[in-house]
């Protein structure tokens, strides 16, 4: 699989790239400030800030409970991601339908891949029945989530890209379910919830200036 070519840029073609782009250091200061704090480089924000004399416009000790939250996704457990969201605000996940299904999707992808069928089972018939009977793609999502059961030789425990089939092996459609991406997917929605309920931006803006040079 060929993955993408990044374009390496030298630096005087950069600060030429920047000087036609008319962006003024205060402009890029804040733009740099709003990358740190909303990818949740803390420590790498608060010495931004002293270094550029640049307020960050949050508290920044709130970027802490979001990075523990997204390391719990990115590590697989959901649940305690789910308490902590919950203990941080609980109106995230009681207004956002969308996203508490993706969460208790992922969580039943983690029992999956662990081989724990019946409790696989018991939690789809206990907790998604009331996210999905008035949502027909809640119901396809969660079928092709349960269709993985019906295959042999999936990965359990630690896991890769890896996406071909393997023998008896889920296709590649079902098993990029059990990739790292599924995970991050549903992490970054998380994190982008919470940011909304903080009243900060969902994405940072400095890719998009990248993309413009």
């Amino acid at each position: 699989m060929s993955g993408t070519k990044k374009e390496l840029i030298e630096m005087d073609d950069w600060n030429r790239r920047l000087a036609k782009a008319k962006v003024s250091k205060q402009d890029l200061d804040r733009l740099v400030m709003n990358f740190l704090v909303i990818e949740g480089y803390k420590d790498t924000a608060e010495n931004f800030a002293r270094e550029a004399f640049i307020d960050p416009g949050v508290d920044l000790s709130a970027i802490s409970d979001r990075m523990e939250i997204r390391s719990a996704m990115h590590t697989g457990d959901v649940e305690t991601a789910i308490e902590r969201v919950n203990d941080l605000n609980p109106e995230i996940l009681e207004t956002n339908p969308g996203l508490l299904f993706h969460l208790q999707q992922q969580r039943l992808i983690e029992m999956i891949r662990q081989g724990q069928v019946k409790e696989a089972l018991e939690f789809v018939q206990e907790e998604l029945p009331p996210l999905c009977e008035d949502n027909a793609s809640f119901l396809s999502e969660l079928e092709s989530t349960l269709a993985l059961l019906a295959f042999e030789n999936l990965p359990q425990g630690e896991f890769s890209d890896n996406l071909e089939p393997d023998g008896n092996g889920a296709p590649p459609e079902l098993r990029v379910l059990l990739a790292p991406l599924q995970r991050h997917k549903t992490a970054a929605e998380l994190n982008a919830a919470i940011l909304s309920s903080q009243a900060q931006e969902k994405e940072s803006k400095l890719p998009m200036l990248l993309k413009m040079l």
